[in-house]
């Protein structure tokens, strides 16, 4: 700690114990132990370096009547401080800590109602754990019982942590193995462990209403220590609590069935001598609510353990079911009950929010069900596909055929019906199906499921009441299904006509977010393996560009960017070679470039610079051949970007440079960062061999200067954005380095100042006396501008000179002065400087 802030801290501490009021600033406390943390981290001992700390936690401790922030500050400061051993012992010496932690103290005086009180208590006891003797003092205060209480806690923060730390206990004093644990970790162990399964006891027993929120916690917590707890702990507990959980299982609280899920999942082995989770698992697999079933059986899939085919094979069925049953897909074979389980779908439809919540989990589900191997999976994959794209199709409105009438099938047929019509426009399920449908397409036999795939999202493409998010979907699913396509010509040219409309009115839709979503399809088509080529490509690129040009002239600027984003994701190598452009790449560059000089938003500008670096990227030609339209745009470009008021821009355009210096440097031995230091001791040219070299750097630096790369740089070294002048002083270096490890002493090349403006900064830098309009050589600019040290202060944030532990320090000593003094009512609100 520096002197400065070592003289002001008793005083904030003399401050924070003595004005029993609340800061102006509420996070200053926060800030002040991220500050000693940082040191405590650093293995600076807080006793030896900060008395004043110690003093400050003993005085609190005797005080009732502080402010609930300051007693939370005070509580987190002395996990801090115990955590190392002379902290440790310093604070048991003053017999502080069991003072400071007593929960009925702070009950007594009122301030235990504050949860930010409640918050650091735990945290305090959190940091505090670290320190090896901490766990028995905590154990050996009967800290646990207050612990075990906040566990309800009404604040959610503070039932969370204490989840947390509880589980902390738990697992650390867990021995290893049971016959090596000593006798006294043993009594700790059982005792802490006998206290929390009661608790966990009683809290599980059923409930109904508000009290079930205290079940799901401590659900929560089970679940947290199964996880990670070994023999003998893990078996301790479920032998403990196994009745209450049975009984809570018996009592179906929906509400509970994914918490319930959790607790079985994180204690279930297949491998297990122990059958409590096995009874649990199968009575959760077995109930009579769908959706308890089509959850339980979803929270058993996520887990990833799926050792027990006979467990996995039944989740499975119970999540195809919801399809199986709105579909009538023959999703689950020929296996018998079929009728039980209509039954049981059947009483779901009573509440409509419920049947489509769990038509949706079936569908989140379905792309991994489709992978289960074939003697788990009762269906082959491409039938689930086709399920969803039925599904689709009653969501549109397509009403589906019911088969014929035997009292059974009217059953049947009349809770499809009432199936039907909870789900027709449904947004929920549409979306939800269109993700499946998506990531179904990397599914066995997909390719079978071709046709069938693309003309649903046609058809929802093709609707013009079809929700922004649902077509964006619509279009994510096609490019997805068209990556994994091994065969496109299959797809007949008609659906392939129908797709083409469809684009080409969701182009023209009043919705701009449909409008950007379209552009977006257009632009990632190009991008689509195997898509590239004329005989391949889904749709023609001869009757989708004009729809891309037209998107520059759109009224919303998210389109426009898009816009220009497509055409820059559709320049392909191939099509760059030769100096001589179609019109109509003539067109859109001067388009692009008018965009750059006269649009007010920023997304669009910033995507013309990133235009420019594609098409400068994909140019497979050397720097002479490039087509004369590319080299003027990309000087435009240097020139306009690099004075944007969009600071993006300015380093979009920064980041065009590097290209061009990447290509004009690519002979001259660039250094990479890894190479020798600029300026070692080089080997010796012939004399000849130097001329030759110094004339082919002074060529390249001549044209980095005509192409406006230099002019481009030095504006932006003097710009106000951080930023931006961090990547033009880095590029800058690599220029001068590269001129150094070429052997270059000396050169020409020159280039001019404006007269104002950045120039004149400029000229400042170099200390010129010559005239305003002269030219400067290049060497003496990167010479002389002390390009090293302003990258080193560039390179820190102003928080180093305005957020330092002393302005902090500073900062809570002022706002001291309303809150301490005698009139203090009249005085002036004082500001604390926050970072």
């Amino acid at each position: 700690m520096d002197k400065g802030s070592a003289s002001l801290l008793p005083g904030v501490c003399a401050l924070l114990a003595d004005s029993g009021k609340p800061l102006p600033d509420d996070t200053s406390l926060e800030k002040l132990l991220d500050r000693l943390t940082e040191l405590s981290e650093a293995d600076v001992s807080l006793p030896e370096s900060c008395p004043c700390l110690l003093d400050f936690i003993s005085t609190m401790a005797s005080n009732s009547t502080s402010d609930p922030s300051i007693l939370s500050f005070a509580l987190k400061l002395s996990g801090l401080v115990s955590a190392n051993e002379d902290g440790y012992g310093a604070l048991q010496e003053r017999s502080a800590l069991e003072v400071i932690f007593r929960v009925e103290r702070w009950k007594d005086a009122g301030l235990w109602d504050d949860p930010c009180v409640r918050i650091g208590w735990i945290h305090g006891f959190k940091r505090m754990l670290l320190h090896p003797k901490a766990l028995a003092f905590f154990v050996q205060s009967d800290f646990i019982k207050p612990l075990l209480q906040l566990q309800s806690d009404p604040s959610m923060f503070v039932a969370s942590a204490a989840n947390q730390l509880l589980a902390h206990i738990l697992l650390s004093i867990q021995p290893e193995e049971e016959e090596r644990a000593s006798s006294k970790t043993s009594t700790e162990h059982r005792a802490v462990v006998l206290q929390t399964s009661d608790h966990i006891q009683e809290s599980l027993a059923p409930k109904e209403g508000a009290l079930l929120a205290g079940s799901l916690q401590v659900l929560k917590l089970l679940a947290l220590i199964l996880d990670q707890a070994r023999r003998p702990l893990r078996d301790q507990l479920l032998k403990a609590v196994a009745a209450s959980l049975e009984e809570l299982v018996e009592a179906r609280y929906s509400q509970l069935t994914p918490a319930i899920m959790d607790v079985i999942m994180a204690a279930y082995s297949p491998e297990s001598d122990d059958d409590v989770t096995g009874r649990l698992l199968s009575s959760m697999l077995n109930g009579n609510k769908a959706a308890d079933l089509v959850h339980a059986a979803a929270a058993f899939l996520h887990r990833g353990r799926l050792h027990d085919a006979v467990d996995t094979s039944r989740a499975v069925r119970i999540l195809l079911l919801p399809l199986h049953f709105v579909t009538e897909h023959p999703l689950l074979g020929t296996a018998p009950a079929t009728d039980n389980h209509h039954v049981i779908m059947a009483t779901q439809l009573k509440t409509k929010s419920t049947f489509i919540s769990m038509i949706c989990v079936c569908l989140r589900n379905a792309p991994q069900v489709a992978l289960m191997p074939s003697d788990v999976l009762p269906c082959p994959p491409a039938e689930i596909v086709l399920s969803v794209v039925t599904l689709l199709r009653m969501c549109s409105g397509d009403t589906p055929s019911f088969s014929s009438s035997s009292s059974s099938s009217s059953l049947r047929n009349g809770c499809r019906s009432e199936a039907f019509r909870c789900i027709v426009s449904s947004g929920k399920v549409q979306k939800s199906a269109l993700e499946a449908l998506a990531s179904l397409s990397g599914s066995p036999g997909a390719n079978n499921t071709m046709n069938e795939v693309v003309d649903v999202l046609v058809q929802y493409m093709s609707n013009p009441d079809s929700d922004p998010t649902v077509l964006q979907k619509s279009y994510k699913a096609l490019v997805q299904w068209m990556s994994v396509c091994a065969d496109r010509s299959s797809i007949p040219q008609q659906l392939r006509e129908d797709l083409l409309t469809a684009v080409e009115k969701r182009a023209c839709d009043p919705r701009w977010e449909v409008r950007d979503s379209t552009v977006e399809f257009l632009g990632q088509l190009p991008c689509v393996p195997s898509l590239k080529s004329a005989d391949e490509a889904l749709l023609s690129e001869r009757r989708t560009a004009p729809l891309l040009r037209e998107a520059l002239q759109d009224p919303e600027s998210y389109v426009r960017a898009s816009a220009v984003s497509a055409l820059a994701r559709g320049l392909v190598p191939s099509r760059q070679q030769g100096t001589e452009l179609p019109q109509e790449q003539a067109d859109t560059v001067s388009r692009l470039l008018d965009i750059l000089r006269e649009d007010t938003e920023g997304f669009a500008r910033r995507a013309v610079v990133r235009y420019f670096m594609a098409w400068f990227s994909s140019c497979s030609l050397p720097p002479s051949s490039l087509p004369l339209l590319l080299v003027e745009s990309v000087r435009t470009v240097l020139s306009r970007g690099s004075s944007d008021l969009d600071w993006e821009v300015k380093v979009n355009t920064l980041e065009l440079a590097e290209l061009l210096l990447d290509v004009a440097f690519s002979d001259h031995g660039r250094r990479t960062g890894a190479g020798r230091h600029p300026y070692a001791t080089l080997d010796m040219h012939t004399n000849g061999q130097a001329q030759a070299a110094d004339a082919a750097l002074d060529s390249t630096l001549s044209s980095l200067v005509d192409q406006c790369v230099f002019s481009a740089l030095l504006s932006s070294l003097v710009d106000c954005d951080r930023p931006v002048a961090l990547k033009a002083c880095e590029l800058l270096i690599t220029i001068r380095d590269t001129i150094y490890l070429a052997g270059a002493s000396t050169s020409d090349v020159s280039c001019d100042l404006p007269r104002r403006g950045w120039g004149k900064e400029i000229r400042k830098m170099l200390k010129s006396e010559g005239d305003e309009g002269e030219r400067v050589g290049v060497h003496e600019v990167l010479t002389s501008l002390g390009l090293d040290d302003r990258r080193v202060l560039l390179s820190q944030s102003s928080d180093h000179v305005h957020n330092s532990f002393q302005s902090l320090l500073q900062d809570i000593l002022s706002a001291g002065v309303t809150l301490g003094g005698p009139n203090e009512d009249d005085g002036q609100e004082v500001i604390v400087d926050c970072y």
